[in-house]
């Protein structure tokens, strides 16, 4: 295992890996100046680890596994959440019927990401047809939509009650009825986590639904069922479970478990996310580039993410792009305005861009690899894989300014491992235009 064993010529990762603690609270900087970057210590952090009430993991576990969990779980009536069709979840409704379970659908539709509005139609669904457990067949969309409709089906009041920015940001009064997510995408990792997140087009923003009760009761990840994926969803959902796993272990506040987690899930993403662009069949790259999802996923809830996340929920607002490739876009700049920016911080800094270093090691496979080796090798396969810049998705000059204005006050913002300047914020949009 990872934690026990060299990784880039590195001793043993936990006898190695040191705390951090955020950096102080400051206004943000307009000049090109690097900010203040974490300081380490040799003690362990106090931290907690969230995650689903259970994860089974393997090829062809999901129709095993599902049906015979929802029975267990005393289920009567379940809703079951897909993306356009629901034609890959048909087996799974058969095989709940055959044991008495009834079932419906709901599909949340193919066309950009879900909103505010995708979510109360799936509440409506739910009620109507009593449900009483809920269940996600899907990508990362159809599983935070379900995790949303579970949650709200218990509680008093509507989606805007509980809603983060947009709404009036309650906490849950009720427990949610049991959930059940089945990722058919390798990226988001959201079948651990405790939040949903909604487009609001009225508002130009994404928001989240969030609280500890939201976790799912059981995570099912298959990797058969992300054999059918096409290549350029592939390259973006892929890109997206990378920079899960770079960014927490890079971040302000990491700990030994996500530490573990987010390299493993580097190491795998390395080696096969090419594979499965290429040969969308080989599902030994397609069980390597789960395994890389769901540890990105457990990761990210439980240590802090960065610039890249930072502005892809502010553009997600704006832009209306998929989440998975507006991140893809912007890795490669992000990345190399971090390292530059640590590389000028001095001493101060040294902990945290040796953690670029390890990362640069996993990607590359090489003992000698530095910070820009990593920079290069993700430049790289960015290009092999032909993700789109941001002007793909609407993005101008003109925006750049909204963008930065959003992003300072964003959550995943604050995790980076320096504080960026606006002009270095602004480079970041600009290199991935």
């Amino acid at each position: 295992m990872l934690a026990s064993r060299a990784v880039g010529g590195h001793p043993g990762l936990l006898s190695t890996l040191r705390s951090a603690t955020c950096r102080p609270a400051h206004s943000r900087a307009r000049g090109p100046r690097s900010l203040p970057c974490r300081s380490m210590s040799v003690s362990v952090p106090a931290f907690e680890f969230v995650s689903a009430g259970r994860i089974v993991f393997g090829r062809g576990e999901a129709l095993r596994r599902v049906p015979k969990a929802a029975k267990e779980l005393g289920a009567t009536s379940v809703l079951i959440v897909v993306g356009s069709s629901p034609t890959r979840a048909q087996p799974f409704a058969d095989a709940l019927q055959a044991l008495g379970i009834a079932t419906c659908f709901f599909s949340i539709g193919g066309a950009g990401e879900p909103t505010l509005d995708t979510a109360e139609a799936g509440l409506a669904a739910a009620k109507a047809c009593n449900a009483d457990l809920v269940i996600s067949i899907g990508g990362g969309s159809a599983v935070d939509t379900g995790k949303a409709i579970a949650a709200l089906r218990t509680q008093p009041e509507g989606l805007l009650a509980y809603m983060e920015v947009v709404g009036q940001g309650k906490p849950l009064v009720n427990r949610p009825v049991p959930f059940i997510a089945v990722p058919t995408t390798a990226g988001t990792g959201a079948e651990v986590t405790k939040n949903s997140v909604f487009d609001s087009p009225q508002a130009n923003v994404k928001a989240s639904i969030r609280s500890d009760w939201m976790v799912p009761t059981l995570a099912v990840v298959d990797p058969e069922l992300t054999l059918g994926v096409p290549a350029d969803v592939t390259a973006a959902t892929g890109l997206d479970a990378l920079t899960q796993c770079l960014e927490p272990y890079v971040c302000c506040a990491p700990n030994p478990m996500t530490d573990c987690l987010a390299l493993e899930g580097l190491r795998r993403a390395a080696r096969s996310l090419r594979r499965a662009y290429v040969d969308g069949g080989d599902v030994g790259a397609r069980e390597d580039m789960c395994v890389a999802s769901l540890f990105g996923g457990l990761s990210l809830a439980n240590a802090k993410l960065g610039a890249v996340h930072g502005f892809a929920g502010p553009l997600g607002g704006m832009l209306h792009g998929p989440h998975g490739a507006l991140c893809a876009a912007m890795l490669p700049a992000a990345m190399a305005v971090n390292v530059e920016a640590l590389q000028a911080g001095g001493p101060a800094c040294e902990p945290a861009l040796q953690r670029f270093h390890t990362v640069a090691q996993v990607l590359t496979g090489r003992a000698d690899a530095t910070a820009q080796d990593g920079v290069a090798w993700i430049r790289d396969i960015c290009a092999e894989l032909r993700i789109p810049g941001l002007k793909a998705y609407g993005m101008t000059a003109e925006r750049v300014p909204e963008a930065i204005l959003k992003a300072g006050k964003s959550s995943s913002m604050k995790g980076n491992p320096v504080a960026l300047s606006e002009q270095q914020m602004a480079r970041i949009l600009t290199l991935s235009m």
